[in-house]
């Protein structure tokens, strides 16, 4: 035998099934010869590479609408009338620290400061005290109305709070409750309450059952586990959400424009900005009304400063578990 045989000259193999060059050639898994799995694997890295380019390119267009305005107020808050109208883009020549002092005092946003830091308080301890122990309860245990109450916080986010202020108010001054820091801390929580119970239930369903198992095993009571168990372990959902409470309550303007319309004292800090508009504006101190805003916008900029870590592990722990 031959150290080479022609395929013809095997038996039941004809000329017409001989095997072809071309054939025998297979292309390898990056595209070898006759193969285009190179030509597409450039291709979609191209277009990762340009769509990444476009997603990053947006990011960082959105992010400078976002805080060029708020740069812009800050170095404002620095510069005297002239600066403003003649270099607005400009940063100050000298910085002129008297304009805080005097938004502070003689525009009474001192006063406003210190009653929205006392109605925000009160109202967000309340509505993540109430709202996470709501939200457990519906979360965890399952009883005759269980998804009626769900569903029924649920809806209150769609409820405009425009369509309740009139019979709002009327409650709220039958009750002796206008002008009030009570009167308004109440409605707060009940504004609230909605928001934190959709959020926190769904998050206290991703914590693990066996925990709380092996705490009512060991004796505890179903307070004592809510409160020294579970509690701790919801801490991300529980400070995204607070964060949420506190800029929607910080900023709030309608409540407390119904609600607060007798004792100018009790103002927040919203209704004490608009005011110094408005003054501000006939008076020509733009510069006092630049760091007025700008003392009321540091608070939620420090508490997002701080907490953003929180509030984004808060965001993804669901879709993580």
């Amino acid at each position: 035998m031959s150290a080479q045989t022609d395929p013809a000259d095997l038996p039941g193999v004809t000329k017409e099934q001989e095997p072809s060059p071309a054939a025998s050639r297979v292309p390898g898994p990056r595209g070898g010869e006759g193969g285009t799995g190179g030509a597409r694997s450039a291709g979609g890295s191209s277009e990762g590479k340009a769509l990444n380019v476009f997603s990053h390119g947006v990011l960082v267009i959105w992010g400078l609408l976002v805080t060029m305005p708020l740069l812009w107020a800050v170095v404002s808050s620095f510069k005297d009338d002239t600066e403003i109208f003649g270099s607005p883009w400009g940063l100050p020549s000298v910085l002129h620290f008297d304009n805080w002092s005097r938004a502070w005092d003689k525009a009474n946003m001192g006063q406003y400061f210190l009653n929205s830091l006392i109605v925000v308080g009160g109202s967000l301890i309340g509505t993540m005290l109430l709202g996470a122990m709501a939200a457990y309860v519906l979360a965890r245990f399952d009883f005759p109305g269980n998804r009626f109450l769900y569903f029924l916080f649920v809806g209150g986010m769609g409820f405009p709070v425009i369509l309740a202020l009139v019979p709002l108010f009327f409650v709220m001054k039958n009750m002796a409750l206008l002008d009030t820091y009570h009167g308004l801390i109440l409605v707060y929580i009940a504004y609230s309450l909605p928001f934190t119970v959709f959020f926190l239930s769904g998050f206290f369903k991703t914590l693990p059952t066996s925990v709380a198992e092996a705490a009512l095993i060991d004796g505890a009571s179903h307070t004592r586990t809510f409160f020294q168990v579970m509690l701790p372990m919801a801490k991300p959902g529980l400070i995204s959400v607070g964060i949420f409470n506190f800029l929607g309550q910080w900023n709030q303007y309608l409540l407390p424009t119904v609600l607060n319309v007798g004792d100018p004292d009790k103002k927040m800090l919203t209704q004490g900005l608009v005011a110094l508009a408005v003054s501000q504006g006939y008076k020509g101190d733009w510069s006092g009304l630049f760091a007025g805003l700008t003392i009321a916008m540091l608070p939620v900029l420090a508490a997002y400063i701080i907490f953003q870590r929180q509030v984004v592990a808060g965001l993804t722990a669901g879709a993580l578990k």
